[in-house]
């Protein structure tokens, strides 16, 4: 798992995947929670860049984003997940 923030401490970046890349396991659901921000930009893989090869996304019908999660589809996702990208904004306070 990787988890960072920008400058102006307004984005927060976390990746959680699997270091070996493909294994036996398999998932039959998942879902990832941001407490305090909302959702910008999320995407879950099927399999993580290895060497010279790319991540390959889940399809689009496969997984849901909300403003505060992200997770499978009921009878939709294929039980391959090998990672899991969220870019969640703070909410700031006007004077």
């Amino acid at each position: 798992m990787n988890v960072g923030i920008s400058e102006d401490d307004g984005l927060f970046s976390c990746s959680i995947w699997r270091p070996q890349g493909k294994s036996y396991l398999f998932f039959t659901q998942f879902k990832a929670e941001v407490k305090g921000a909302k959702i910008e930009h999320a995407m879950a893989y099927s399999q993580a860049a290895v060497g010279a090869q790319n991540d390959i996304p889940l399809k689009q019908e496969e997984f849901e984003i909300t403003e505060t999660t992200v997770s499978h589809r009921e009878g939709k996702f294929r039980f391959e997940l090998s990672k899991l990208t969220i870019v969640a904004k703070t909410p700031r306070d006007e004077l």
